[in-house]
């Protein structure tokens, strides 16, 4: 899976660079965020700019990291939501669990403007 991982102070940016978020590579991000937030990480913001399929194990994986952003008392956003992407997380509801903005600097405002609350 090719996965683009930028760390900033306040978050990190884990952009998938991947047409498709499927049974092959959602272990794989899976993974990573496991790696990431047992590092320490609280804020991940996923950049699903380039992915325009995503099926129930990539929907998974989301939520795995959602989950484990939450349990280090972290916020968890997903951005850059394709037409079909999109269409299947309003479909499963999850829209309505998740953070999610149009772009990443969307998120990183939403980030900044919670840090500050």
């Amino acid at each position: 899976m090719s996965t683009e991982i930028l760390k900033k102070e306040e978050f990190t940016l884990v952009n998938l660079d991947s047409e498709r978020l499927d049974a092959n590579n959602a272990p794989d991000l899976k993974t990573e965020f496991v790696k990431l937030t047992n590092n320490g990480e609280s804020n991940i913001i996923l950049d699903l700019s380039n992915c325009s399929y995503c099926d129930s194990s990539g929907l998974r994986a989301i939520l795995v990291g959602n989950r484990l952003c939450e349990n280090n008392i972290g916020t968890f956003i997903l951005c850059g939501l394709q037409p079909d992407v999109e269409y299947l997380i309003r479909i499963s509801m999850l829209h309505t669990v998740l953070l999610i903005t149009k772009s990443v600097e969307e998120a990183v405002d939403l980030l900044s403007r919670k840090k500050e609350l």
